[in-house]
């Protein structure tokens, strides 16, 4: 094991003594920014668009953001220059791509990237519509192959029992990885969907045709593990085997009236409602992280928050466990300090997501002055994932300060996963250097050279694709 892993379980033991954990060196803090359902994107336009969304950036990453989950393709759309899907309804009109040009998921990666944050792809597998008054794009799958579709509660999906449909989806998510300089996919709650009273989902032929004598919730169950289990395939024989596969379930996995393996809680299941074993998943090592959803209050009566973060937390099974926090009803509540307090208490939890991003870039209930004067007030490098790499980069080399000035080299980067991508400009009083002090931490950056105001001991380190540090740099005082 790495000496930054040893250093963050001695971080996390004693901590646990003190019983909780103070804002950690390492932390995920993701913000979710969807495009369904968002009509500001065809209002806007082009130079609009873009500004917005470095507007977002600005001030997401100003509250200690450090991960962006984009929404790319909504509903079997696509939010980038695909060649395999139309452009999104909710980006163009037409289907056409937009006038001026722009593709959207490369701005967000260059953006994102070049402030230090990670950006992940959010898809959504199945929907392909969100309304029953809509109708695919001209050029869409669903107009070649109609017998590959099913109508559910006046929306349109892919039958996820088909081969040829997993497939798809697989080439969608290739074709993703191998065009852009994504760090992660990610695919959120919606799976078989969300059941509609009275209303079965019309699977019937293919279950008859494919079911081989499976419990049909098995075989359900066993369609989506397909898919899961094809797309971190997919991923893993990419020339980017880096990028991480998340997925961010409904906040219950299992009821334990249901399963005494389940949570204290009354509300759907993920296994028996929407038919995905997510915990299935993090045993196999098909996923990086589970992201769940816990936008319940802390003592919700169905789905209280503090049961459930603890359930999870004992569920990780070695994976990496975020939270999905609601913006909006913990600000109501007043409940932002204790939720990360019970979340940082747990060192199987290793970071959380907003919902909406939206909602922290307008500061919605002064959420974004909370996260930044407080509980994201020192800088947090992301989890690193030591069952892809752990060898790290080399160390930057020849720092030195030209007035305010302090610039570094570094290896050219090689298509490998030990490329160094980012930076970590630390800053003490003293000569002694502490690479946990989280305080220490000026600055994160894709940059090799950083405006060095404040008199100190400064020293730099590389960051690779998976968020490993190397050793640090020799130390420069600035008088």
């Amino acid at each position: 094991m790495r000496k930054t892993y040893a250093i963050l379980l001695a971080v996390a033991l004693t901590a646990l003594s003190m019983g909780a954990r103070t804002a950690p060196k390492r932390e995920f803090r993701g913000a979710w920014l969807h495009t369904v359902y968002q009509d500001q994107y065809l209002r806007n336009g082009t130079d609009r668009n873009q500004a917005w969304l470095r507007a977002q950036l600005d001030s997401l990453r100003s509250a200690g953001v450090n991960a962006v989950i984009f929404q790319v393709r909504p509903q079997a759309d696509a939010f980038y220059d695909s060649p395999l899907e139309p452009w999104s309804c909710y980006l163009t009109a037409d289907g056409k791509a937009p006038r001026p040009y722009w593709d959207p998921l490369a701005f967000m990666v260059k953006e994102c990237h070049d402030r230090g944050m990670e950006l992940h792809a959010w898809l959504n597998p199945y929907r392909v519509t969100a309304g029953a008054k809509q109708r695919p794009a001209a050029g869409h799958l669903y107009h070649r192959h109609p017998e590959r579709f099913l109508r559910y509660g006046g929306k349109l999906y892919f039958d996820p029992a088909l081969k040829q449909n997993r497939e798809h989806i697989e080439k969608v998510v290739a074709d993703i990885v191998e065009r852009y300089d994504v760090d992660g996919i990610h695919f959120d709650d919606y799976f078989y969907p969300y059941p509609v009273k009275g209303q079965e989902f019309p699977d019937a032929a293919s279950y008859k045709r494919y079911g081989r004598g499976m419990d049909r919730a098995d075989w359900r169950r066993a369609n989506v593990d397909s898919l899961i289990a094809g797309v971190h395939r997919t991923i893993k024989r990419s020339r980017r085997p880096w990028v991480r596969f998340g997925v961010s379930p409904f906040g219950i996995w299992r009821n334990q009236r249901t399963d005494p393996r389940g949570s204290a809680t009354t509300g759907l299941e993920n296994y028996d409602g929407l038919y995905a074993d997510v915990l299935l998943w993090a045993r196999k090592g098909w996923v990086d992280y589970l992201l769940p959803q816990l936008y319940w209050e802390l003592d919700h009566k169905a789905a209280g928050y503090r049961v459930l973060v603890d359930w999870w937390a004992d569920n990780a099974s070695g994976r990496h466990m975020y939270i999905g926090q609601d913006v909006e009803r913990t600000m109501k509540a007043g409940e932002l300090d204790a939720k990360l307090q019970l979340q940082r208490r747990r060192p199987e939890i290793e970071g959380l997501c907003w919902w909406p991003g939206y909602a922290v870039a307008k500061n919605s209930g002064g959420i974004a002055d909370s996260l930044a004067a407080e509980h994201h007030a020192a800088h947090a490098l992301p989890p690193s994932y030591p069952w892809i790499s752990s060898e790290g980069p080399w160390p930057v080399e020849g720092l030195a300060l030209d007035g305010e000035t302090l610039s570094w080299t570094a290896a050219p980067p090689e298509n490998t996963v030990e490329d160094a991508v980012r930076f970590v400009v630390y800053r003490f009083d003293t000569p002694d250097v502490d690479l946990n002090d989280a305080s220490a931490i000026v600055e994160i950056t894709p940059r090799k050279e950083f405006l060095a105001v404040a008199p100190g001991y400064y020293v730099v380190t590389a960051l690779d694709r998976v968020n490993n540090e190397s050793a640090p740099s020799p130390v420069v005082r600035k008088p």
